[in-house]
């Protein structure tokens, strides 16, 4: 079995790109994570990445000013020159333009604390629990142009617990981000994901939707 190349692109300590590195210790696991590429130099998972053997790349956004085009071209750069096949962002905080995505068709893969398409954008445990959600989650998807509005991959639930903080609530999801990551990833680099009519169908199934998932406690 030829395992896929994988890049993961992190602005911080990267959890969710450590998840990726564990899955990834077994031979038997379809991808191997070959970079770990970030925004910032400061972030702490290239640390975590390096420590595991794994090539480190750092693409610093504040030298490009405004200049979105030569930044995205700078990881275009990179990616290309480790033979990357599929890029999973993992707490990546910039948003990528249609220029950049159109170069990545189903093999672009983000992750997002929340059950999608509720809560896209940024801080979505405070605004679940401000919604009084009775199931909160995360989910894996294909990054489309449009934020946080790709074909889902794989999703993970959890129950909201009556007195939750959005403190115990981000633990309790981050748990299902470690989870769910990796598998969608092994899904997709086994090539078991297809996209017809915007919606993914695993094995030929569609993904089942967000309202029919059991919540873990």
């Amino acid at each position: 079995m030829s395992r896929k190349r994988v890049a993961v692109l992190i602005s911080g300590r990267g959890s969710n790109m450590a998840a990726l590195i564990e899955a990834a210790k077994d031979k038997n696991y379809p991808a191997e994570i070959v970079l770990v590429l970030a925004n910032r130099p400061e972030a702490g998972g290239l640390a975590t990445a390096s420590a595991a053997g794994i090539a480190t790349e750092v693409v610093d956004h504040t030298l490009y000013g405004k200049d979105r085009a030569s930044f995205e071209r700078a990881l275009q750069a990179a990616l290309v020159k480790h033979g990357i096949e599929i890029v999973c962002l993992a707490g990546f905080m910039r948003l990528l333009t249609a220029n950049f995505v159109g170069q990545w068709p189903e093999r672009l893969v983000n992750i997002h604390p929340a059950l999608l398409p509720a809560f896209k954008g940024l801080d979505t445990h405070q605004r679940a629990l401000e919604a009084s959600a009775k199931v909160h989650g995360a989910t894996v998807h294909f990054v489309v142009a449009e934020m946080d509005a790709g074909p889902i991959i794989a999703q993970g639930a959890v129950a909201v617990r009556p007195g939750e903080t959005e403190t115990s609530l981000a633990a309790r999801v981050l748990a299902v981000e470690h989870h769910v990551y990796p598998l969608a990833l092994k899904l997709v680099a086994e090539g078991r994901v297809r996209v017809i009519d915007g919606r993914c169908l695993i094995d030929g199934v569609p993904v089942p939707d967000a309202a029919e998932l059991v919540p873990a406690k």
